[in-house]
C-alpha cells in the first residue's frame, strides 16, 4: 500500500505539550530591587563638612557659583545716577561765561568746573608761585614779605614759562599776543604766595604827550540838591509854592575816568623824548586799591636802567585801558601824560 504525503514531512521538534490551566491561573512574580542612593551634605553655618572624593569638590563648586550669580552681585553694586538739565530754550544751556574772569565753561560738567573753579581762583587772587631758587628779588618789603621779581627773555625756561602763564592771564582783559618780546622786562609782584601784579616794560625813544582833559576831570565831591518849582497849589483861599527838591549822586574821580577817558586818544604832533614804556600792566582784582601798580612802577624806575633813576615824565604807556588812564593820570600827576604805539616798535 502506498504511503500518504504527510509520512515525508516530519516535523524536527516534538509539539509541546499545552500548560494545564493551574499554571495559567497563577500570578506572575514581579522582582524589586532596591539601590541606596549616593548621600548628599548640605553645607553648614560653621562650614562645608569634610567629604571624599569627587563629592566634596562638586559640592564647592557648585556653591561657589551659586554665590557668584550675577543677581546676587547686582544687590551689593552702588547705582550710577546723572545729573539731567532740561533745555527751555535759555541762551546759556551749553556754554556759560563767568562774568569776572571770562572763561567760558558747560555748567554741571565737572571737569568745565573743576578747571573754571582753578582758573576763576588764579584771576581773582593771582597765579599761587612758591618762589625760585636763583630769583632776581629788586625790591623786598621787610614788614609783609611782599616782594618784585625782574625776570629776563635769557633766564631759565623754567622763569619765562611762568610769565607766559602770567601774560595769558593779562590777555583776558588787555588782548592776545601783543603784551611781551623778547626785549622787554619783566616785573612780577609776589604777596602771599601768588603773582598778584606784573608790569612789561621795553627800552624806547619818544613818546607822544595826549592832549590834556582837565576839563573833563572837573567832578563834585559832594551830591547837590537842586531846587526847581513845580508849580502852585491852591486850596481855598490859601496858595502853596510846591518846591521840588533833586539830589544828584556824587560822581567819584575815578567814574569820571572811565567815562570821559575811554574812546580815542589825540596826541600832539611832535615827539617828546622818553627812556622806558609801559607795554602793559596788570593786577589781580581783588588786590587792586592797594597801591601794587603804584610800587611796581617806583620800583621799575629804580631799576630799570643801570646807575640812574627814571623821572615820571620819561615814561610812556602803550594803549592805556579807562583803569590804564586813570593810573597814569594818578601815577604822573597830569592828564596830559606821554603815550606810544607799541606796534611801531615791533615793525
Amino acid at each position: 500500500m502506498q504511503a500518504k504525503i504527510s509520512s515525508f514531512f516530519k516535523p524536527s521538534v516534538p509539539k509541546s505539550q499545552d500548560p494545564p490551566n493551574e499554571a495559567l491561573n497563577k500570578d506572575p512574580q514581579i522582582l524589586v530591587t532596591y539601590k541606596r542612593r549616593s548621600p548628599q551634605f548640605l553645607p553648614s553655618s560653621e562650614g562645608v563638612e569634610q567629604l571624599n572624593g569627587e563629592t566634596q569638590k562638586d559640592l564647592l563648586f557648585s556653591s561657589s557659583k551659586a554665590e557668584s550669580s550675577p543677581s546676587i552681585n547686582n544687590l551689593g553694586k552702588k547705582r550710577s545716577y546723572a545729573q539731567l538739565h532740561l533745555e527751555f530754550g535759555q541762551s546759556d544751556f551749553l556754554w556759560r561765561t563767568c562774568s569776572t574772569c571770562g572763561l567760558k565753561y558747560s555748567p554741571g560738567e565737572d571737569t568745565d568746573e573743576k578747571v573754571h573753579k582753578l582758573f576763576h581762583k588764579n584771576y581773582t587772587h593771582g597765579i599761587q608761585f612758591k618762589g625760585w631758587c636763583n630769583e632776581r628779588v629788586v625790591y623786598a618789603d621787610p614788614t609783609n614779605g611782599d616782594r618784585v621779581i625782574l625776570v629776563l627773555d635769557d633766564d631759565s625756561p623754567a622763569h619765562r614759562k611762568k610769565v607766559q602763564e602770567v601774560v595769558k592771564m593779562m590777555e583776558t582783559e588787555l588782548g592776545e599776543g601783543w603784551i611781551c618780546n623778547k626785549f622787554c622786562k619783566v616785573y612780577l609782584f609776589i604777596s602771599s604766595q601768588r603773582i598778584a601784579g606784573c608790569l612789561v616794560a621795553e627800552p624806547i625813544k619818544n613818546g607822544y604827550r595826549i592832549l590834556s582833559c582837565s576839563g573833563d576831570r572837573k567832578s563834585e565831591s559832594t551830591a547837590k540838591e537842586v531846587r526847581s518849582s513845580a508849580g502852585t497849589l491852591q486850596f481855598g483861599g490859601f496858595s502853596f509854592q510846591r518846591e521840588v527838591m533833586k539830589r544828584r549822586p556824587s560822581i567819584s574821580s575815578t567814574n569820571v575816568l572811565d567815562g570821559h577817558l575811554s574812546g580815542a586818544i589825540f596826541c600832539e604832533n611832535d615827539a617828546v623824548p622818553a627812556c622806558c614804556g609801559i607795554r602793559a600792566i596788570w593786577v589781580s582784582p581783588s588786590n587792586r586799591r592797594k597801591h601794587f601798580a603804584s610800587q611796581l612802577l617806583d620800583v621799575m624806575r629804580k631799576t630799570f636802567c643801570p646807575d640812574q633813576v627814571l623821572e615820571q615824565s620819561q615814561l610812556a604807556f602803550s594803549q592805556p585801558t579807562s583803569l590804564g588812564k586813570a593810573l597814569a593820570s594818578h601815577y604822573t600827576g597830569t592828564c596830559s601824560f606821554l603815550v606810544y604805539r607799541a606796534d611801531d616798535l615791533n615793525s
